[in-house]
């Protein structure tokens, strides 16, 4: 009898609460299959099983929150025969309980300030449910006749709680990241005059649809030199580093309502620029509205970040355990450069590279550095 339960979205992680059930007992599972919705910091999580099956026990009723690693449900295997009825972890809700809406954490967050009835409103998300903006557009209450008295003192306005929450998380990570990876930093500066060439003349054999922003090309060479030096690609793991099969490329994605997340682009170091520009536009499109699956958090093995549309020249970032290397792009900007004995104007972006001592060291980190920026130099098509 196989056991399914409550996953770790990341190393901040502590709990997530199961809004839906996607299967009922007796259904047949597959592999890679999403069958249970859990909400967390980071928003509604579509959750897949790792192993086909039949269900055999719902263990855990939606509205529960449960600690990581809680079994929420058992499968057993074709041909094997169901297990003898054992009391329930938690008890079931009553015929007369009503169904729990579908929202987002910053929805119900947002719904409670404007005094909004999530039943009353339509979702606009994955599966129906229902997201922030779902919630803004249901609208505020009128607010009250003003009073002739004195205003009050103007104060900061307030985190909404689910982002609150979510800042709270990722700064216990990064204290977490602090406290035990032993950190190394480099940074060097590239040029991207043949980069940004290329770029211009794929554009223009493409359709508006599918033309590629610079950061689908950053991402791929970051791919491709991570195939080249593994050290950086991977997780730190009981004592020991572990080197990941694949490029499953984090990506640092800002929330409206606050916050970040950085699902995973599955097998990077395989893909062309076109392809990554079509994943990320769908990270972005399905992070935003609150549909991401559990294994795109689950799954990075190396975070980039990148501040550059908001004018950042260097990012210096602190590694996501248990990844062990984060990459930083500031901003393109034009700068002065001394090549073949002249001095010239070119775009320039500052790329960087926080390492962990235990998995690499200085030399390998360089080296890494020095194929992203062969890779940029020459970019391949999709």
């Amino acid at each position: 009898m196989a056991e399914f339960r409550m996953p770790s979205l990341g190393a901040d992680m502590e709990a997530g609460t199961l809004v839906e059930w996607r299967v009922g007992k007796g259904d047949p599972v597959r592999r890679g299959q999403v069958i249970a919705v859990v909400e967390t910091d980071k928003g509604a999580i579509e959750v897949e099983i790792w192993e086909d099956g039949v269900v055999d026990e719902i263990a855990v009723q939606p509205g529960t929150k449960v600690p990581v690693g809680t079994v929420l449900a058992r499968l057993r295997g074709a041909g094997e025969a169901p297990a003898a009825a054992a009391a329930p972890e938690t008890p079931a809700p009553s015929a007369a309980a009503p169904e729990r809406v579908r929202a987002s954490p910053a929805a119900r967050a947002r719904a409670r300030e404007l005094g909004v009835d999530l039943a009353s409103v339509r979702g606009t998300g994955p599966g129906g449910a229902v997201t922030l903006g779902d919630v803004e557009a249901r609208g505020a209450p009128a607010p009250p006749t003003p009073r002739a008295e004195a205003p009050a003192p103007a104060r900061p306005p307030a985190a909404p709680p689910a982002a609150a929450g979510m800042r709270q998380a990722i700064g216990a990570a990064m204290a977490r990241s602090k406290r035990e990876i032993p950190h190394y930093y480099l940074g060097t500066e590239v040029d991207l005059s043949e980069t940004l060439a290329w770029l211009a003349r794929e554009n223009e054999r493409r359709s508006v649809a599918e033309r590629l922003l610079p950061a689908a090309v950053l991402l791929w060479a970051v791919a491709r030199a991570a195939r080249e030096v593994p050290e950086v690609n991977g997780f730190f793991l009981d004592g020991a580093f572990r080197p990941a099969g694949a490029v499953h490329l984090g990506v640092a994605i800002a929330l409206r309502q606050g916050g970040l997340v950085a699902p995973a682009i599955h097998g990077a170091d395989g893909k062309g620029p076109g392809e990554i520009m079509r994943d990320l536009n769908d990270l972005v499109l399905r992070a935003r509205k609150g549909g991401l699956r559990s294994s795109e958090l689950s799954d990075p093995t190396l975070t980039v970040t990148s501040l550059g549309d908001l004018g950042v020249g260097t990012v210096y970032g602190v590694i996501y355990p248990p990844q062990v290397a984060l990459v930083g792009f500031g901003r393109i900007q034009e700068r002065p450069w001394a090549a073949g004995g002249k001095v010239e104007v070119r775009p320039v972006v500052h790329a960087t590279l926080s390492g962990d001592h235990r998995a690499s060291d200085g030399i390998r980190g360089a080296q890494f550095l020095a194929a992203l920026e062969r890779f940029l130099r020459a970019p391949e098509g999709p």
